[in-house]
């Protein structure tokens, strides 16, 4: 197998060649590190590739066998492995903990060969950060490739890997997705496990998933690394049959609720709003009832959940440093994210301990809001992948805490980060383009703990646009 055969395949396509004898999980490795060494350069995706990675452990067999794989430098982490955080503040540090996460990758055959990058603490849309740069988008080099999950979807998008650990508290794996073309699932509260030591990441917020470009990919994955763990705050409701059976299933008339107004104060790009109309023409013509939905909740509302949080986020960041005895100032932490620590710690305790209340009342009210539907179609991100730097970045100074959450986080953010918050399942799909060539997310959302309904959807989706054609212009063996 030359670079470029290797490019082409999908994971459950890598992993049914190794099945059958024709090539070897080594074989693998080696083309992912050559991968590496050709493309990374222009984009920065991996911060690490590991010197050991042609011997790293992996499952003899499993349905991803010998597939390799990489680890978002963020949450989920492999004991005695470097996690950094994207800050100088954790620079040098290894995690002693081996997620669950990881064990299930390894049983499932995948070998993670490195580390992607993410924006320092995984603040924000955009990946750059003073300890490790500018993660590209391959599809435009002068655009983001997205946040928090950025490197991961650039590598992927780019070739380097064809699936990678992403995590998503507000749309990290939703958002890089849309802008590099992928497939990002975040699965339902509690369909994959945080464990052993963060089984309620972010009071419940924040899901581990992975990045990937095919729908059966997706599915193959949701197997892998679904299922509960002794210590889990409760136990979703189990599938019926597995992910991959539901490929094979039919998927039924649904009602669908479409959005095609804008839910905060940024308005939607009109090939934005045409990809939607489209995509609601299409889901119609299969025989679906779609009728428009107007935004479940108020911009104030998303952003009075991160105000409340910002205490919280203060005081484990600060028990962190202690703990590395470090001291959080201008040298270890970049200014958004440090204006962010100074706003946590001066807020009121009695506003801190509302914040279970405040995710409480937006889910209630969402939840009723959207209950009549069985899915609803969205924009994924109101815009396409924007140029480096600006107010988005975490790196920009110019931004006080306040504005930070109000402009970069919910108005971005808007079709996103309430699905974090009302714990249910959402996917964006490679669906549609730009006349510039830049990819467009969009987002297909589930009732919570219903992935199965998501996974047939994506398929029909696949099956009647389908986006393997598409490839970004930095990819391994187009240069």
């Amino acid at each position: 197998m030359n670079l470029s055969e290797y490019a082409e395949y999908d994971a459950t396509g890598l992993a049914s060649l190794v099945h059958s004898g024709d090539v070897t999980p080594l074989e693998l490795t080696r083309l992912a590190r050559e991968a590496h060494d050709q493309v990374n350069p222009h984009i920065n995706a991996v911060v690490e590739f590991y010197e050991d990675a042609e011997t790293v452990a992996g499952a003899n067999g499993g349905i991803f066998h010998g597939v390799p794989f990489l680890r978002k430098d963020i949450g989920e982490s492999e004991a005695g492995r470097l996690q950094e955080k994207g800050s100088r503040l954790f620079k040098g540090c290894r995690s002693h903990t081996d997620s669950y996460y990881f064990r299930r990758a390894r049983e499932a055959g995948l070998r993670t060969i490195g580390r992607s990058a993410t924006p320092e603490l995984g603040s924000t849309v955009m990946t750059e950060s003073f300890l490790n740069g500018i993660t590209r988008n391959p599809w435009d080099l002068e655009r983001s490739a997205g946040g928090s999950s950025g490197g991961a979807a650039a590598a992927v998008a780019a070739g380097i890997t064809p699936i990678a650990h992403g995590n998503d508290g507000g749309g990290s794996i939703r958002i890089p997705a849309s802008w590099c073309g992928l497939v990002g699932l975040n699965p339902s509260r509690g369909r994959i496990s945080g464990g052993p030591d963060n089984q309620d990441a972010s009071f419940g917020l924040t899901r581990a998933f992975v990045l990937c470009r095919t729908v059966r990919d997706m599915a193959a994955a949701l197997d892998v690394f679904s299922g509960p763990h002794p210590g889990d705050p409760f136990i979703i409701i189990q599938p019926n049959r597995s992910y991959v059976a539901e490929l094979s299933q039919p998927t039924g008339r649904l009602r669908v609720g479409v959005a095609r107004t804008s839910w905060g104060a940024v308005g939607l790009e009109p090939e934005v709003l045409h990809a939607v109309e489209a995509t609601a023409k299409l889901l119609q013509e299969m025989g679906h009832m779609v009728t428009d939905i107007v935004s479940p909740y108020e911009p104030v509302e998303y952003s009075r959940r991160a105000f409340a949080g910002a205490n919280a986020s203060a005081n484990l960041l600060e028990r962190a440093a202690r703990a590395m005895g470090r001291t959080i100032n201008a040298d270890t932490l970049e200014p958004g994210n440090l204006k962010w620590y100074e706003f946590g710690r001066d807020v009121p305790l009695s506003e801190a301990v509302d914040l279970q209340e405040v995710l409480r009342k937006m889910r209630f009210r969402v939840g009723e809001a959207i209950h009549a539907f069985d899915i609803l179609l969205t924009p994924t991100m109101p815009i396409v992948a924007v140029p480096h730097g600006g107010i988005y970045s975490a790196t920009n100074p110019t931004l006080s805490a306040e504005e930070s959450i109000e402009i970069a986080d919910t108005a971005i953010c808007q079709y996103a980060g309430v699905f974090n918050v009302t714990g249910q399942p959402s996917v964006s799909l490679p669906l549609a383009e730009s006349a510039g060539g830049l990819p467009i997310g969009i987002q297909i959302v589930g009732r919570f703990g219903d992935e199965s309904t998501l996974v047939r959807v994506a398929r029909d989706l696949e099956e009647a646009r389908p986006w393997n054609s598409r490839l970004a212009k930095v990819r391994v063996g187009s240069n």
